[in-house]
């Protein structure tokens, strides 16, 4: 298979892995992550991220452009049997998927990377198939997510806040993936993705929460082709987020939520780390 193949079949994979991380993390959080059903999803979700992630880092590796756009997550949202069985349905039709695509490869590495797609959709399957034969009636017939009423502004203050780290944690992600071979660099910007989900995770669970699904969309991507321009671009968007996050803890609304204050704070402290960090990496470059 040539290379330009090879890198559009493996960035199809992933936009497909990319929307199952996010149907799975949203449903968590409707469902509450403290609850069985929704520490259940979060776990599928963060397995869906290392496949996400192996398949990015082999776009990567072979100088392609990895592409950050999920596909759509086709599911049936009537109730919870019909979502579950959704989930089933999907993870089922990605065995026959990645075990083709295994044989059409040549590279061991990619190979065994499919392969192990394949079977730990199967895994999935078998997992979601078990919560589904597990619902009782009344959660079959029921819907995740539950009304706590905050303020319709509120919310749409959180929801842009939402679209903003997950633009900020897809951008680092990206070039975590297209730097990889500059030393550590590409680690580093993967450790501070890792972070921004964090961060992503404490304001999309205040919209979810609200009975409201979040709003992954992410902005334009800065496609950068060098690793100076990639700390650039990283260093401006720390320094915005940190100066907006800022606005956000002294706006009236917010104080009211204790729980909220406390992640921003945390949040503050991690982006003056990252920013005096990126600003010495800038310096060795």
């Amino acid at each position: 298979m040539e290379r330009e193949e090879l890198v559009a079949m493996l960035n199809k994979d992933m936009a497909d892995e990319h929307a199952a991380i996010l149907r799975y993390v949203v449903h968590s959080y409707l469902e509450g992550e403290d609850t069985p059903l929704g520490a259940s999803l979060l776990s599928r979700a963060r397995e869906e991220m290392w496949h996400m992630h192996w398949l990015g880092m082999i776009v990567g590796n072979l100088g392609g452009e990895p592409n950050m756009t999920p596909a759509p997550y086709p599911f049936n949202p009537k109730n919870r049997a019909m979502i579950f069985q959704s989930y089933v349905d999907y993870e089922l039709k990605l065995i026959p998927h990645y075990m083709g695509e295994a044989d059409r490869v040549d590279d061991p590495h990619i190979k065994r990377v499919l392969q192990r797609e394949a079977w730990e959709s199967e895994y999935h399957a078998k997992k979601f198939q078990r919560v589904l034969d597990k619902l009782t009636p009344e959660l079959a017939e029921g819907l995740p997510g539950e009304e706590n009423e905050l303020p319709e502004g509120f919310v749409e203050r959180l929801q842009e806040l939402v679209a903003s780290k997950y633009t900020e944690m897809l951008q680092h992600i990206r070039s975590s993936w297209v730097f990889q071979k500059e030393g550590i660099l590409g680690w580093q910007m993967m450790d501070f993705a890792m972070t921004k989900m964090k961060q992503l995770a404490h304001l999309a669970e205040g919209v979810a929460e609200n009975g409201i699904t979040p709003r992954f969309e992410a902005g334009k991507l800065v496609k950068n082709d060098s690793p100076g321009a990639a700390i650039k671009k990283g260093l401006d968007d720390v320094r915005a987020a940190r100066e907006e996050h800022l606005r956000f803890q002294g706006e009236s609304e917010t104080k009211k939520h204790a729980g909220l204050l406390l992640s921003l704070d945390l949040a503050l402290k991690q982006e003056e780390y990252e920013a005096s960090e990126i600003e010495d990496w800038a310096k060795e470059i």
